[in-house]
């Protein structure tokens, strides 16, 4: 067994005693609207994971984009386009039965990121789709996200991962590719290689 009731940490006072209060810069950085400063990162970021919670668990979705594809609407809003995907809509489905989101923006040779913590809506209306429209082509809906709390989060974790390390980076054949790993889930009626084949002509011709 993993764990035991003899080491888990189950209530807030032993996980007080563990680790202790948070002091200084830690309380200091939480703001409840988006600082300038702050406002500069997500002008920033060109990713972003979305975090979710809904009746089916939880969820964290990739977006991303050019830099600033996450508009600021005003000190306490943001605004989020959904573009094209795979129509799982995991998060989308989360947010209509429980809106609360959390947002971790990262932005490429910066160890800081930014944590947003709200509550999102679902917004077709034709202004706010054609504001972020490319190529003529909208995104299916618009999160309007309400800031509760924002904050930067320390670079400890990208140092130690050296996630911006140039010598860290894998080439994709190092690993299973999205062909191989659907055909040994689905068995031998999918074609894997031909799915691998098309992917890369399917992404460009789907990005919008």
């Amino acid at each position: 067994m993993i764990i035991d009731d003899e080491h888990r940490i189950a209530d807030l006072d032993a996980l007080t005693a563990l680790y202790g209060q948070p002091q200084g810069a830690s309380v200091l950085k939480e703001s409840a609207t988006l600082h300038p400063n702050y406002c500069a990162f997500i002008r920033a970021a060109p990713f972003v994971a979305l975090a979710t919670t809904g009746p089916g668990g939880l969820d964290v979705s990739p977006r991303g984009d050019a830099a600033g594809f996450v508009e600021i609407h005003d000190e306490s809003t943001l605004l989020l386009p959904d573009r094209r995907g795979n129509n799982r809509v995991d998060s989308l489905r989360n947010i209509i039965a429980d809106p609360r989101v959390a947002l971790l923006f990262l932005i490429p040779g910066i160890g800081e990121t930014l944590r947003v913590n709200g509550s999102a809506a679902i917004s077709v209306a034709p202004t706010l789709l054609d504001r972020f429209a490319i190529d003529g082509k909208p995104p299916r809906s618009v999160l309007v996200v309400r800031v509760d709390t924002v904050f930067f989060q320390c670079s400890r974790a990208v140092v130690r991962s050296r996630l911006w390390d140039p010598a860290t980076q894998l080439r994709r054949a190092a690993l299973p590719s999205t062909g191989k790993i659907l055909r040994d889930l689905v068995g031998d009626g999918f074609d894997g290689e031909q799915y691998d084949r098309d992917l890369p002509e399917r992404v460009k011709k789907t990005l919008y």
